[in-house]
């Protein structure tokens, strides 16, 4: 039972109903407002959520089914409520009667006469009620509620309604549903164009169409919705297909990239090609440089082959000679080996001249090209603010070309290099305190202690004569050296003036040349660095001897003698005499 009693259950309305009356079936303007669905007037005697809950509970309708009760099938009922005929479209052209629109029919459809003797919509179906009782006797009831399967009005009924239908359409036309249009339907494809509400006819239903052969009708419909539920199975299955083909590619070159073998090259190679590893390079840097360079295939299978070899984590920075094409583990045996190394080496204790003379040659540059740049930019090269700009200085890139390994590739700039070098050296004197070492011995500034530790480097031959080197370099320096009078008599100072590397030095030339440089003949350190001291000849210069060490003599070039006194001294120097076959 709905609000007011009118629902679609067994009870009759009432005459104290306050909306019994012309509001109901007699009425001819409804109880409340417009319909939804139209112009016209919509009453009350049918409750639609009652008979839309009633077909999900008997019969569950698809979803179009839902769209063509809404949309057709209240207008119908409406004019066929006010006993306005309405002209019937498929009953005028097929004689067939209304058809099922998939809800309960609670008596609305049919509109019945005043006085009338009732019909019983179920004598002509087995299994319906008895037609001696009639418990809807009154006209002001609703015809019972009738299922689905046994909807089929009367001849009496049907040729009445007709009439209505006609007069209804002459006298008032509909604005809002036009039977000679056709009516919309859903995607032919898969509902059949005959069908427009895409769902297999049920038993009791009726098709507009139906021309009395049912067999025939449903033959057809049955042909038609295999072909083309063929045609959807087929486009179905190509989808499914292409997506579990794309599915399998996917996660086959997913397999692949994480757990297959990556790419490579076989063999040794061929040809050669210069590489250049930088310092800090590590092993995706160094195969990403040899994978541009051609030299391997893939950065994973030369990390891999790294892994791998017990040393591959020794490589370090430098210029390499390798080949074009080989496999990742022949790279790394190639790399490790010191013979491919192509690096730049400057040995320690070299003076600039030859490390100029180096980079033309390994440039494939004119002679003298590097040295005129290291000349006209020395400034510009990255110099420390304590490097001594003293005039009397022959190149202000001593000692700051520091003695190691360095990448210089064919067809690069020699100011590259230099300041590459310079770069290294400034970084190798900040890890020691040039500062503190030049207070404790009273020199002037870092500039100091690194021309000490050149001087060492000239003159000691190993880490021990280093020590004692520097010794005796801090002793002549001392304001009461009365033996050598500060002056310190280095030969190793005069060959750097000279540009030369002689063992024997007449007295007269030495004693009488005034170059600044002339530890002979100037008291004190020459004017800068004679030479690139490396990191053991300047640890040395930090941490001297103190043994009291004041001369030194290398009789056969191999060994150095260290004495303190003049006397001690001059026994090996005479000594050293006769086998120099100067005695």
């Amino acid at each position: 039972m709905t609000e007011y009693g009118r629902g679609p259950g067994s009870e009759p309305w009432h005459p104290e109903d306050p909306l019994y009356g012309d509001q109901g079936w007699g009425g001819q303007q409804a109880a409340h407002g417009q319909g939804q669905y139209g112009d016209q007037q919509q009453s009350y005697p049918q409750d639609p959520y009652a008979q839309q809950y009633q077909n999900h509970q008997q019969y569950p309708q698809q979803p179009y089914d839902q769209q063509q009760q809404y949309g057709q099938q209240p207008q119908q009922n409406h004019q066929q409520q006010y006993g306005a005929p309405q002209q019937d479209p498929y009953a005028q052209q097929q004689g067939a009667q209304p058809q099922y629109n998939g809800g309960w029919d609670t008596g609305q459809q049919t509109a019945m006469p005043y006085g009338a003797e009732p019909q019983d919509p179920y004598a002509q179906q087995p299994g319906g009620y008895d037609a001696t009782q009639d418990y809807y006797g009154t006209p002001e009831a609703y015809p019972p509620p009738q299922p689905p399967g046994r909807r089929e009005a009367a001849p009496e009924q049907q040729q009445h309604q007709q009439h209505q239908q006609q007069e209804q359409h002459q006298q008032q036309p509909s604005t809002d549903w036009d039977p000679d249009e056709p009516q919309e339907e859903t995607h032919p494809f898969f509902t059949g164009a005959d069908d427009p509400a895409g769902r297999e006819p049920r038993d009791g239903d009726e098709d507009p169409d139906d021309d009395g052969s049912r067999a025939s009708r449903r033959g057809s419909k049955t042909k038609k919705k295999k072909s083309r539920s063929g045609c959807a199975c087929l486009v179905v299955s190509v989808v499914l297909l292409g997506g579990l083909g794309g599915v399998s590619y996917v996660g086959y070159t997913f397999w692949k990239k994480q757990f297959g073998a990556p790419a490579d090259f076989a063999g040794t190679g061929s040809g050669e090609v210069e590489v250049e590893i930088p310092e800090g390079s590590l092993g995706y840097d160094i195969a990403n440089i040899l994978r541009k360079k051609g030299v391997i295939k893939s950065s994973d299978a030369f990390v891999a082959a790294q892994n791998d070899n017990p040393k591959g984590k020794l490589l370090q920075a430098g210029v390499y000679l390798l080949k074009k094409e080989m496999s990742a583990a022949s790279a790394i045996d190639l790399m490790l080996d010191p013979k491919s190394q192509n690096a730049f080496v400057i040995p320690e204790g070299t003076r600039n001249v030859k490390v100029y003379e180096m980079i033309d040659k390994r440039l494939e540059l004119k002679e003298g090209t590097t040295a005129k740049v290291a000349k006209t930019k020395a400034e510009s090269l990255g110099l420390p603010d304590w490097a001594d700009d003293n005039p009397d200085v022959k190149d202000p890139l001593e000692g700051f070309l520091y003695p190691a390994a360095y990448p210089v590739p064919k067809g690069s700039k020699p100011e590259d290099a230099l300041q590459r070098m310079v770069a290294r050296a400034n970084k190798e004197y900040e890890n020691v305190d040039l500062e503190a070492t030049a207070k404790k011995y009273n020199l002037d500034g870092p500039w100091q202690v690194l021309t000490v530790a050149s001087l060492v480097q000239a003159e000691g031959l190993t880490h021990d004569d280093f020590r004692k080197m520097a010794e005796v370099v801090y002793n002549r320096l001392e304001p009461d050296n009365t033996i050598t009078n500060r002056k310190l008599e280095f030969d190793s100072a005069f060959n750097y003036l000279k540009n030369q590397s002689k063992i024997t030095i007449g007295s007269k030339e030495i004693r009488t040349n005034p170059d600044p440089y002339n530890t002979y003949y100037h008291k004190g350190l020459p004017p800068g660095p004679i030479s690139n001291p490396g990191m053991d000849a300047i640890k040395a210069s930090l941490n001297p001897t103190t043994n009291g060490w004041m001369f030194f003599i290398s009789l056969d070039g191999k060994k150095t003698d260290f004495t303190k006194t003049v006397e001690e001294h001059e026994k090996l120097n005479e000594k050293w005499k006769e086998q120099q076959g100067l005695g």
